[in-house]
């Protein structure tokens, strides 16, 4: 029997160190969190005792406590190993407290990376829990609840139900709705630049052309078209070569932001798909830990990097390099991700963790390696009949590849160009001219974030940590609250002028472009907007970037042991909860407002706002104007449609719905849009569109093909026993309906050529199944015993528990069927104490947060 029971945060990260423990240690894991704060219509934080949180085990959680407690109470000493960062730290503390363990003498092992000799040398150094880390866990969690519940009940009453805010998450989504309406306010102005092309010979003698660009940018058609007739008939000559030596350096080892960042450039991985996969190499042992904002290396990692850069590029190619980190607040982990073992450029296992893992292989080696060396060349070519003008011409040359050998850092700027290699050239040589334009280009607005870009923003502003990017830019994106979308816009189409300078002769033209197309992009939604305005219009400290990077020095401090946290709470709420109160009692409910002007049809107010349900919508009429018993008429916004930048004429456009297609056997087929959205309807059909699909652009055929297509699904398949039997696809997949059945088709029957006989064969066994399912049911309690996969267990609401053995014998089916509903309760209120103490609100369903009425 082991003699020591090691806990850490996952079943993967478990059965990795266990290979590395001897027979002493049972690893167990806690699964993440083991306690939350209270949640439902308690706030979870006692304002009048020092913002004491009240913590409580979570349901799902229940099962992983018990074995716990029963895992540590057979052995003689218990010891934690959660990750390396407060969050981790916070659930050490938390595990002490629920298995009873004194934290000043609990044994914590901390490490970066999850190999043999890391883990032996942590067992080697344990520690105790540090109680600093963990207050400054507290304090971020305990704001964090108090800012969002106040801030969320806020919102219920002046915006919207369902709604909800955040120290971190509302400041977020002001940075995405500050820079769309920097992008719609930007003025797009034209320019021309003029690029010229040259013959010259090259080094194996053959006519090559090069291209050179004149400095100076003319701001409309006349400067650039005298330009260009200034030119007719010129001499063009080299003036000056300067060549110039350049280097460039690598970067550092990736920071969980720099990560974040290059995972999206070059792989597409969003933010959370970059995160869940970097957390299964890490807990596989293939990288170090992937929470981090240090770029620094250990010695053992130096020395590994330089053994195998010499070995598979040569001496010459190692350069040694330790990164300081920028942010001096750096404390969620003491070293760079990077990959355990250098010598395995490949790991076993899907896809994506082999080319997120390669990624993070070649930055790290690139950091320890040389510099790339260049020779930059810069040719000015003089114009025989402007002699105050010149053309410039510049190229690159790589004299030595280095890093470059291995990787090459991305970059968000689309007009990133690389000089290419010029021919040879020297002074005083004359140049023949092939041809020179004059191309109209337009000055661009600021791009919008990526999740990626987003990640950087937040960090070079100092709001968050590591281990708070992902979740939060997460948060923003839900849909239930629908602040931020992430998408892809078609562009529309710009004509610009072309003029051309070719034998001697001026051309014009016109070519066409598309511009403004974007691809996975965050737009803020109106309500996002909205949100956003009215937060800032009433707690302008708490929606402050300055602010919000401050909290989280204060933060730093708590966890260097400088300051008390209670204190810092204290600070900061008082006057915030009175803000709250104020705005609750004057501010007006925010709608976002804006009136368009005058319907020419009706002479009434047009107007667009964001109704009570949530939902942006045009309004033709206000209260004043209309009769007694008339009611505003309404339409909704087209899809990409914004009601800041929304025009009159679209808006009345909006009204030409509900759109008649035609008729199908005998049947008017419309389209049309309503409460839950676009929508086709067929006689008393409703068939809705799929998402991005624009019911003014909806054709007679594209209508028909859906309904079609739902005549066809809803078609019963067969009958059993007089009742139809229907197919259809949910949220869990493949399934057959018959009567109030349903039950799911398993995948080695294919679905889409499912037979009758294959649907009854499955109705019966599910029918047989359900038959054996009960060996008791009381459903107004919400209790049964089941029989299941292992035996008979108890079912009380969400939980399943088991039954207790009887004289060390397993419980049977036979034994449970004994059993009385008082013996069940007993039975489930010893593993959930409390589970009968009934609260005054626990049967009218989950509550609103404070101040709002149910």
């Amino acid at each position: 029997m082991s003699k020591k029971l090691l806990i850490v945060e996952s079943p993967a990260k478990a059965k990795t160190i266990e290979k590395y423990l001897g027979s002493d240690f049972t690893v167990k894991s806690s699964y993440g969190h083991i306690r939350d704060l209270e949640k439902g219509n308690d706030l979870g934080v006692d304002v009048q005792n020092g913002y004491l949180p009240k913590y409580v085990i979570p349901s799902d959680k229940n099962r992983t406590v018990r074995d716990l407690r029963e895992a540590a109470a057979k052995v003689g000493e218990v010891w934690l190993a959660t990750d390396e960062d407060r969050e981790g730290e916070a659930i050490s503390w938390h595990l002490c407290e629920v298995l009873g363990l004194d934290p000043r003498m609990t044994k914590r092992i901390v490490f970066h990376e999850i190999t043999k000799n890391a883990i032996q040398r942590a067992v080697q150094q344990p520690r105790t829990v540090d109680m600093n880390i963990v207050n400054a866990q507290q304090a971020r969690r305990v704001l964090d609840r108090l800012v969002g519940w106040e801030l969320s009940g806020l919102l219920w009453k002046k915006v919207k139900g369902q709604l909800s805010a955040g120290r971190v998450q509302s400041v977020t989504v002001k940075l995405v709705v500050e820079r769309e309406r920097e992008i719609q306010a930007f003025n797009i102005t034209p320019y021309f630049k003029i690029v010229a092309q040259f013959f010259a010979k090259n080094s194996q003698g053959k006519t090559v052309t090069f291209k050179a660009e004149s400095p100076i940018r003319f701001e409309d058609p006349a400067g650039a078209e005298a330009f260009l007739q200034k030119c007719l008939g010129a001499q063009f000559a080299v003036s000056n070569i300067e060549v110039k030596p350049t280097r460039r350096k690598p970067a550092a080892p990736f920071t969980t932001s720099t990560l974040q960042q290059e995972a999206s450039r070059k792989l597409g991985f969003s933010v959370n798909r970059t995160m869940s996969v970097a957390q299964k190499l890490y807990e596989e042992g293939f990288i170090t830990y992937m929470r981090t904002d240090s770029t620094s290396l250990s010695e053992l990692a130096l020395q590994a990097t330089e053994a195998e850069i010499v070995k598979q590029y040569g001496k010459n190619y190692h350069h040694r390099r330790q990164y300081k980190t920028k942010n001096e607040s750096a404390q969620e982990a003491h070293e760079a991700i990077r990959p355990t073992y250098f010598e395995r450029q490949n790991v076993s296992g899907n896809r994506d963790e082999q080319r997120l893992y390669e990624l993070i292989w070649k930055r790290t080696m690139a950091s320890q390696m040389a510099d790339a060396e260049l020779e930059k060349t810069i040719v000015d070519i003089e114009i025989s009949t402007q002699p105050q003008n010149k053309l410039v011409a510049e190229g690159e040359i790589l004299k030595f590849d280095g890093f470059l050998k291995v990787y090459l850092e991305g970059t968000d700027d689309e007009e990133d160009e690389t000089a290419g290699m010029l021919p040879p050239l020297v002074k005083g040589q004359k140049l023949d001219l092939d041809d020179m334009t004059a191309t109209e280009k337009f000055t661009r607005p600021p791009a919008r974030f990526t999740e990626a870009s987003l990640v950087k923003k937040l960090e070079e502003l100092g709001i968050g940590r590591p281990s708070t990017y992902a979740p939060t830019i997460s948060k923003i994106m839900e849909a239930n609250r629908g602040y931020v979308i992430k998408d892809s816009r078609e562009g529309e189409e710009r004509v610009y002028q072309v003029f051309t300078l070719k034998n001697n002769a001026i051309s014009k033209t016109k070519g066409k472009e598309i511009t403004g197309t974007t691809k996975n992009v965050l737009y803020p939604t109106d309500m996002g907007m909205i949100v956003s305005d009215f937060l800032e219009g009433h707690f302008k400290k708490v929606m402050d970037y300055g602010f919000t990077a401050s909290v989280e020095q204060e933060f730093d401090h708590i966890a260097e042991g400088k300051i008390q946290w209670p204190n810092m709470i204290d600070r900061f709420y008082k006057p915030f909860h009175e803000n709250v109160e104020k705005t609750l009692k004057d501010a007006e409910r925010a709608s976002g407002e804006r009136i368009l002007g005058l319907d020419p049809e009706t002479g009434r107010t047009v107007l667009v706002r964001m109704s009570k349900l949530g939902r942006p919508v045009i309004q033709i009429g206000t209260g004043e104007e209309l009769d007694k018993k008339e009611t505003p008429r309404y339409a909704n916004l087209r899809p990409g449609q914004s009601m800041e930048t929304v025009s009159l004429s679209e808006a009345l456009d909006a009204f030409q719905l509900p759109r008649t297609l035609g008729e199908y056997n005998g049947e008017t087929l419309e389209v049309n849009t309503g409460r839950y959205g676009p929508y086709v309807k067929y006689g008393s059909t409703f068939i809705s569109l799929p998402k991005g699909e624009d019911p003014f652009d909806t054709t007679y055929e594209r209508a028909l093909e859906l309904v079609k297509a739902r005549l066809e699904a809803d078609r019963p398949l067969g009958h059993y026993e007089g009742l139809p039997i229907t197919k259809g696809k949910g949220r869990f997949g493949p399934f057959v309906k018959w009567a109030d059945l349903f039950v799911n088709v398993p995948a080695k029957v294919n679905f889409d050529a499912l037979t009758e006989a294959q649907a009854i064969e499955l109705i019966k066994q599910k029918i047989d199944k359900e038959a054996n399912r009960y060996i008791h049911h009381w459903p107004e309690e919400g209790i049964s015993i089941e029989n299941g996969r292992w035996g008979p267990f108890i079912r009380f609401k969400k939980e399943n528990l088991k039954l207790p053995p009887v004289d060390g014998v397993k419980m049977t089916a036979d034994m449970a069927l004994s059993l009385t509903l008082a013996d069940v309760k007993a039975i489930i209120e010893k593993e959930i104490p409390g589970a009968f103490t009934a609260k005054a609100s626990g049967a009218k369903g989950k509550a609103a947060p404070k101040g709002k009425k149910k």
